[in-house]
């Protein structure tokens, strides 16, 4: 059974992983890292001071926590899943360094169904060559980073099917007119929107659209724990969404 350890588990992502963990026989100890505060002596403040040993780190935290997870992880040769978003290009390197030594799982959307749509666009986009592009995201008002990084995923997924031909854009303002190379991606934030991501392909009198829309939180949760179950068995590598979908499906 798995020893896994919740990065960022007072939260809701953290509180939501947790109530599914309880309630799988595939883990064993629940180990918790919060900043703001623990309440019990399984939880602490700082993952450093983590005494158990662990084999899984789920974290669904903030980019800022990467560095000592990462550390953490080298020190003790646990696996890692990162649910993270906002990473730098220079932690996105840090984590394909390290995946040479451990296992490290990493999506910007833990989804099936977003990822699932990532796939459905890199076909249609193919297809649909010379159709303009267009990105819609919404969030709830909280979130921090924009756009995001589901949407720069299924960019990156749509411009890669197409030899990174096209630019980003992110939002529209001024005069200019829309460039045939751009993929433009709009960002929302308001309210309580859980996560929506709408892909626009147009053309003189037709219109497409792909739609993924997420009711809730738990649909995120549940794909961090398949993660953690799929990569524990795993050796070093870095894996996705895609691996787990490949193999499961």
């Amino acid at each position: 059974m798995i020893n896994v350890l919740i990065y960022g588990i007072n939260g809701k992502m953290g509180n939501l992983i947790k109530n599914l963990v309880e309630n799988d026989k595939s883990f064993n100890e629940i180990i918790g890292v919060d900043k703001y505060g623990f309440n019990n002596e399984n939880i602490y403040e700082n993952i450093f001071d983590v005494k158990q040993n662990v084999d899984v780190i789920i974290d669904f935290s903030r980019a800022d926590s990467l560095s000592d997870i990462l550390s953490f992880a080298k020190q003790n040769n646990c696996k890692a899943v990162l649910c993270s978003t906002g990473y730098t290009k220079e932690q996105l390197n840090d984590i394909d360094r390290l995946s040479k030594d451990i296992a490290i799982f990493h999506s910007s959307n833990m989804s099936v169904g977003i990822n699932l749509l990532c796939n459905i666009v890199k076909q249609a986009a193919v297809s649909l060559k010379g159709y303009d592009i267009e990105i819609i995201e919404k969030h709830h008002n909280q979130k921090v980073d924009a756009p995001s990084g589901t949407a720069i995923m299924i960019a990156d997924s749509i411009n890669n099917a197409l030899n990174n031909e096209k630019e980003f854009v992110y939002g529209r303002y001024g005069n200019s007119k829309r460039k045939e190379n751009e993929i433009t991606i709009h960002a929302v934030r308001a309210g309580n929107i859980v996560g929506e991501h709408e892909v626009i392909f147009a053309v003189n009198d037709e219109v497409i659209t792909f739609k993924h829309e997420a009711s809730s939180k738990n649909v995120f949760a549940n794909g961090a724990v398949k993660a953690a179950k799929y990569i524990y068995n795993k050796d070093k590598g870095l894996y996705n969404m895609d691996n787990l979908i490949n193999e499961k499906f």
